[in-house]
């Protein structure tokens, strides 16, 4: 099949301070990179209308194409308090779960996830096991991480989104102004998550069977990283 050019809402979930463990010792940079895909796996679960682009260490690369872009892009507050909801009900059981007191897992509370989003055009070309994104928008998409909102939870968006964003994105959203890089000022829009975000009720207490086997299912999936058979991506990436 050959490239295409469609329109499309772009989505990156970003889990923040990931790099406060990047100078832990080998066991807890293993449980980290657990402990970051665990939370991701259920941000991309909360959002199945979109689809996924990649892992990008501690981000998750969303899509979805026309015509539904459009229409996602209008429940855009629906969509990204979903995958909020979800980040926090995973994180505090895995607090509730975990019997770790590793750098990593003692971390993990403390640890936040914003998302940005953008609407435009990108190219599509079909790949052996997936699909590839390029085009400006793309690029644009990513330089937004970079950015100064001021508050650790929101969605920032562009004006293509905060134009087509209905309720109550388009009436909470604060314009902000960034310098991208490669790309030049660019007017932006950011919602406090606070602001909108689902109220997410305390994890149950778990069971000691619970506890066990999840620390089990951890260590089993953390060991090839802790004898050096495999590089975590927070060390690949550090």
């Amino acid at each position: 099949m050959s490239a295409e050019t469609v329109n499309a809402l772009l989505v990156i979930a970003d889990i923040g301070g990931y790099t406060q463990f990047m100078n832990l010792h080998r066991m807890s940079l293993a449980h980290a990179q657990e402990n970051t895909l665990r939370l991701l796996d259920a941000i991309i679960d909360a959002a199945p209308d979109l689809e996924l682009s990649g892992l990008e260490g501690d981000a998750a690369f969303l899509y979805a194409t026309e015509p539904t872009a459009e229409e996602l892009t209008r429940s855009l507050a629906g969509v990204t308090t979903a995958m909020h909801a979800a980040f926090h009900m995973e994180q505090g059981k895995m607090e509730s779960l975990s019997v770790c007191r590793c750098d990593a897992c003692h971390q993990t509370g403390k640890l936040n996830v914003k998302a940005v989003a953008h609407y435009g055009e990108v190219v599509l070309t079909p790949r052996r096991g997936g699909t590839t994104l390029a085009g400006i928008d793309v690029i644009l998409v990513h330089r937004m991480l970079k950015n100064s909102v001021p508050v650790d939870e929101y969605v920032l968006m562009t004006e293509a989104v905060r134009t087509l964003a209905g309720p109550p994105f388009a009436e909470l959203a604060t314009p902000i102004d960034e310098e991208l890089e490669g790309l030049g000022e660019q007017r932006l829009h950011y919602v406090d998550m606070a602001s909108v975000a689902q109220p997410v009720a305390p994890s149950e207490p778990a069971t000691w069977l619970e506890r066990t086997t999840y620390n089990a299912t951890m260590t089993a999936r953390i060991l090839p990283y802790v004898v050096g058979l495999k590089r975590s991506q927070v060390e690949v990436e550090g």
